[in-house]
């Protein structure tokens, strides 16, 4: 049985800032040899040349080595950054470490990684993708000592996406891409991902090469994929429940069903375990809620409930960054926090035009 596992949220001061993680290890808190995943918000562009991320990734490494974990098993530790805090979203990382607890008789918050194969770009967006991903997430559940895909609520991933040197290299072996567009290679990449985290949880069959992008009927309900410059391979941190685990935290999930749907999130926190009144408000978090961590998408029809906006034509804002800070704000209304990680390009990560919505929460 997997350790029990402890998880905080902490502010990020600057791009480079890393201080609020070391001082949880100075507090005692956690142990830097213990941290297993970060998944956090970083202030940058979110676009392809987001360099934020490696900034911020290479703050949260070196501190960790600084504390005194091995720098071997450091370099090891999925750090999931998600670029971008549009609106009123703050810069912030969630950390997960392993910690002493007495095993209980009820389902408590695990966490399990794994890296897929090496993807290469000519699969990315095909089912060669949806294959490697799927197997990944079958051996990081195992590693969470999960055994029943419905005590999965969240899987988290970070896959490469295209770039002119990776497009350059597929061409000199003959090979074919999806896109030459490298801004739009981030969507088909995190939906291609999301179809493999799908496939690996039962919720759809596997599907064909003609559905990546296009059949939006095929989701995944607990799926959060990212992607970027960092690597070549599809890291997978699979966030789920399991009983004699022990500790204080439970994750439950949701779906936004369009980008105002605040219901969503509130089904996530009491699926996630805490006891809400039926018309909840902040106040009845009462601190215990940790974070939220959701995907979020612009409607195909360019549409929400029936009225027309204009971000998909928008030639001066790209519609990333204004979805994202749409369900920035209403999901910082519900919390009560900006501090919130919300991230963009959500194809096949919950319905169109709506997305997965995650909760952890503290009960004590």
């Amino acid at each position: 049985m997997p350790d029990a596992i402890e998880v905080r949220k902490v502010p990020i001061h600057s791009v480079a800032d890393a201080s609020e993680l070391a001082k949880l290890i100075d507090d005692g808190v956690m142990a830097a040899g213990r941290v297993i995943a970060i998944i956090g918000k970083t202030e940058g562009n979110g676009g392809v040349n987001d360099y934020t991320r490696i900034i911020s990734d290479r703050a949260f490494r070196e501190v960790l080595i600084e504390k005194g974990a091995p720098a071997d098993q450091v370099k090891q530790i999925p750090i999931v950054w998600s670029g971008g805090t549009d609106g009123v979203i703050s810069p912030h990382a969630t950390i997960f470490a392993t910690t002493d607890a007495e095993p209980i008789d009820e389902p408590r918050l695990t966490v399990g990684f794994a890296m897929s194969e090496v993807l290469l770009p000519e699969d990315i967006g095909r089912v060669a993708m949806v294959s490697k991903v799927a197997d990944a997430v079958k051996v990081a559940m195992e590693r969470a000592g999960i055994t029943d895909v419905a005590d999965v609520h969240y899987v988290q991933t970070k896959t490469p996406l295209l770039t002119v040197h990776t497009i350059r290299d597929a061409k000199s072996r003959g090979k074919t891409v999806w896109t030459e567009h490298t801004h739009e290679s981030m969507d088909l990449s995190n939906g291609t991902t999301a179809l493999g985290i799908a496939v690996a949880l039962g919720e759809i069959e596997m599907p064909t090469d003609a559905d990546v992008m296009h059949n939006r009927d095929l989701f995944s309900a607990v799926a959060s994929c990212s992607s970027g410059v960092e690597l070549d391979q599809a890291q997978v941190v699979v966030v789920g429940n399991a009983t004699g685990v022990g500790g204080r935290y439970r994750v439950g999930h949701s779906v936004m069903k369009d980008a105002l749907d605040s219901d969503g999130i509130w089904d996530a926190i009491r699926d996630a375990g805490l006891d809400l009144p039926e018309r909840p408000r902040t106040a009845d978090l009462d601190g215990r809620l940790v974070n939220v961590f959701l995907k979020c998408e612009v409607s195909q029809d360019g549409q929400v409930r029936g009225r027309r906006n204009a971000m998909l034509d928008d030639s001066d804002v790209h519609w990333h960054r204004q979805i994202k800070a749409a369900v920035g704000g209403v999901t910082a209304a519900v919390t009560g926090d900006p501090a919130v990680f919300v991230s963009v390009s959500a194809a096949h990560q919950g319905p169109d035009g709506g997305g997965p919505v995650a909760a952890i929460v503290d009960l004590g």
